[in-house]
């Protein structure tokens, strides 16, 4: 990674009150999108929310995966908005990664799931380093490898965009002391069918670019707003969000996905008042959540995480 980062603050403080930096901006503006030459990451394995018993598939690699989700119900979708808090994890390993991601689970007529997501995640093996990234990945069948930002033909970015896959972002949330967070869409758009990606907490929404429909086929999908850590057999798990369960239902200490809106199939995004969400967690004693639930000033919410140390 270079040492060059152009870092661009934007807030507003009113006088004689408290300031609290909530939005981050990009850093790193070169992106380290790693085009060309050999990446050694992490294999995931992805859970099958649809399944009725939530169970994983056979993991193809020594790779141990996790999951803090809320979800919907296989049917007809979208697209999802949320406020996606941003946490590091400075003492992570070469093979560990956490983040956090909206997802969209998509079964094509042959009753096979692809996945599209995109959000922000601290991976050592495929940046060298531990920065906070933003990220896009994609896979045609969730039971196989997908492709992380540019490694092959998939997300498409926008030109200009205000976040490119594998580009840093800074600053990140501090316990107990700021809360800063990304406001995220991935929706389809009603002309194109494609799945278009937009940041909306600049001073305009601001297109980052598009998954082809062809990477979410079929009329059928699921939604996800998610946690997730993946770590190494043998090994011990990283933490998730701000490294702390979720008890604590304060967005200095805990991480969160808020303000969630759910798109309709002429893209306008709407409270999910009457959409039923599901949760996932699939190893309660490491990693958790709260409730989705509506707040004052929040909007719908549900916080989540946990420390590091989780074995198998």
């Amino acid at each position: 990674m270079g040492c060059c980062y152009v870092v661009i603050s934007i807030f507003l403080c009113f006088s004689l009150a408290l300031c609290y930096l909530t939005f981050v901006v990009s850093i790193d503006v070169g992106g380290n999108l790693h085009k060309n030459g050999k990446i050694t990451t992490l294999s995931r394995s992805l859970p099958l929310p649809f399944t009725q018993k939530n169970k994983f598939p056979d993991d193809m690699s020594n790779t141990i995966s996790h999951y803090a989700m809320w979800h919907t119900e296989l049917g007809k979708a979208y697209g999802l908005r949320a406020e996606m808090s941003i946490w590091g994890s400075q003492n992570e390993e070469y093979s560990q990664e956490s983040g956090a991601a909206i997802q969209m689970y998509c079964q094509d007529d042959g009753g096979k799931y692809s996945l599209i997501e995109a959000g922000f995640h601290v991976s050592p093996s495929l940046y060298h380093n531990r920065d906070v990234r933003f990220f896009t990945y994609s896979t045609k069948d969730t039971k196989s490898p997908g492709c992380y930002n540019l490694q092959c033909t998939g997300f498409v970015p926008a030109s200009g965009a205000a976040l490119l896959p594998g580009q840093a972002i800074a600053p990140q949330s501090s316990y107990g002391e700021t809360d800063r967070y990304i406001r995220l869409s991935l929706n389809k758009d009603p002309n194109s069918k494609d799945w278009v990606l937009y940041r909306h907490d600049l001073d305009a929404p601001s297109f980052l670019g598009h998954f082809p429909g062809q990477l979410c086929p079929g009329t059928l999908q699921i939604q996800a707003l998610t946690g997730f850590v993946n770590y190494l057999r043998n090994t011990q798990g990283p933490p998730m969000g701000s490294g702390h369960f979720p008890d604590d239902e304060d967005e200095k200490k805990s991480a969160y996905f808020k303000h969630v809106k759910i798109y309709d199939s002429k893209g306008h995004a709407w409270d999910p008042i009457t959409t039923h969400m599901v949760p996932l967690v699939d190893k309660e004693d490491c990693y958790n959540e709260t409730d989705f639930t509506v707040k004052i000033n929040r909007g719908y919410i549900f916080y989540y995480g946990g420390p590091s140390g989780c074995i198998g």
